[in-house]
C-alpha cells in the first residue's frame, strides 16, 4: 500500500477516525465522510477531532468532506464506521456510488434491531451488485484512543474469501496496528456484536460495588452465552476464544474507556437508561443489541441468563441487585453442559 492509494471512511466519530489516522500512518490519503460542515472545517484547517479525540493531532493527509459521492468516487476500500442503527440507511445512499470492484470493509459492532441481521447481511441486501465476499469486517480489542496514540493494538478482519481478506489485512497493518485474518465471518460479527451486553454486567456489577470475583464470572460465563448463540447462528466456536471474543470481551468489560460498561457502571449506581444515554451523547451499542440478543436467544431456544436478566433490567425496571440474585441463585449445573463442549471438538 502506498501513497498513490486513496481510501474512503464513512463516520468520522472516534473510532472512524482512529482508523483512518491508522491508514494515514500508512503512507494512504484517506478522505474522511463526516455529515457536519464544523467537524469538516475543524479536521481539515485545525487537524483535530475535539469531541471525539480530544487531543489528538490528526495526519495532514485526512482530507475531511460532507460530499459522500466525492468521498466514494472510484475508491478500491470503502471502509464504513457508522451506528448500526444507521448502517442502512447510510449503505443504500451509497448505492450508485458503489461500484463491483469495491471492497467494502466495516467495524460497526452491533446487529440490525428490527431484522435482528448482522452488518454484512444488510449490506449485501442493499448492494445486491456486490459479491459478498468484498463484504467484510474489522474488529477485535481496539479503543480508539489507544489507537490514536499509536499504543500496540492487535485486530481481525474477517470475510469469506481470504485472498480478499489478505486484501484488507494488507490495508491497515503496521508496527503498532497488527491484523490478523480470519474467514468465519458469522462468529467475528456476532461476538463484536454481543461482547457489548456483556460490558453492560460488567459496568453494572462494579457500579454495585462487586468486586473481581463477580467480574470474573460475568467475562467467562458471558463468553459462554455469546458462545452458545454463536454456535446455533453458523458460527466458529473457536472465534469465540480468539481476539473478536475473548480478546474484545476482556478491554471491553475492564476498561473505563468503554461506553458500554460506563453505561452499565452509571445503571449501578442508580442513574436511569434516558438519562445515561442523554448525557454521553454517543451510541451505547449494548443496550440495543441486549433487546436483539433476547429476542434471538428466545427465537433459537438458546439459554442467555445474563443477557436475560440485563434485558430485564433495561427494558423492564428490574433492580439490578435481584437480577444478580437471580442469576446466582439459578437451578445448579455442569459448566460444560452449557458450552456444548462436545461441538468444539467435532467441528469441522
Amino acid at each position: 500500500m502506498g501513497k498513490n492509494l486513496s481510501v474512503a471512511v464513512i463516520g468520522a466519530g472516534s473510532w472512524g477516525t482512529a482508523l483512518a489516522m491508522v491508514l494515514a500512518n500508512n503512507g494512504i490519503q484517506v478522505n474522511l465522510y463526516t455529515r457536519r460542515e464544523d467537524q469538516k472545517e475543524e479536521i481539515n484547517h485545525q487537524h483535530k477531532n475535539q469531541k471525539y479525540l480530544p487531543g489528538i493531532y490528526l495526519p495532514v493527509s485526512i482530507k475531511a468532506d460532507t460530499d459522500l459521492q466525492r468521498v466514494v468516487h472510484k475508491k478500491p476500500f470503502v471502509i464504513l464506521v457508522v451506528p448500526s442503527h444507521v448502517m442502512r440507511e447510510t449503505v443504500r445512499s451509497m448505492k450508485e456510488m458503489i461500484t463491483e470492484d469495491m471492497i467494502l470493509i466495516h467495524a460497526t459492532k452491533g446487529l440490525e434491531e428490527n431484522t435482528y441481521k448482522r452488518m454484512s447481511e444488510l449490506i449485501h441486501e442493499e448492494l445486491p451488485h456486490l459479491h459478498e465476499n468484498q463484504i467484510m469486517v474489522l474488529s477485535g480489542p481496539s479503543h480508539a484512543e489507544e489507537v490514536s496514540r499509536r499504543s500496540p493494538t492487535t485486530v481481525v478482519v474477517s470475510g469469506k474469501d481470504l485472498n480478499l481478506v489478505e486484501k484488507g489485512q494488507d490495508l491497515f497493518i503496521n508496527k503498532d496496528f497488527r491484523v490478523y485474518t480470519n474467514t468465519d465471518l458469522i462468529g467475528v460479527e456476532i461476538a463484536g456484536s454481543l461482547k457489548n451486553i456483556i460490558a453492560l454486567g460488567a459496568g453494572l456489577s462494579d457500579g454495585l460495588g462487586f468486586g473481581d470475583n463477580a467480574k470474573a464470572a460475568l467475562i467467562t460465563r458471558g463468553l459462554a452465552e455469546i458462545t452458545r448463540l454463536g454456535i446455533e447462528l453458523g458460527a466458529n466456536p473457536l472465534t469465540f476464544l480468539g481476539l473478536a471474543g475473548v480478546g474484545d470481551l476482556v478491554v471491553t468489560c475492564t476498561s473505563k474507556h468503554s461506553r458500554n460498561w460506563r453505561a452499565g457502571y452509571q445503571l449501578g449506581k442508580g442513574e436511569k437508561l434516558e438519562q445515561i444515554l442523554q448525557q454521553m451523547g454517543m451510541v451505547v451499542e449494548g443496550v440495543k443489541t441486549t433487546r436483539v440478543a433476547f429476542a434471538l436467544s428466545q427465537h433459537y431456544q438458546v439459554r442467555m441468563p445474563i443477557t436475560s436478566e440485563l434485558y430485564r433490567v433495561l427494558f423492564e425496571g428490574k433492580s439490578p441487585k435481584q437480577a444478580v440474585e437471580d442469576l446466582m441463585g439459578r437451578v445448579k449445573t455442569h459448566e460444560m453442559e452449557e458450552i456444548a463442549f462436545e461441538q468444539l471438538l467435532r467441528f469441522d
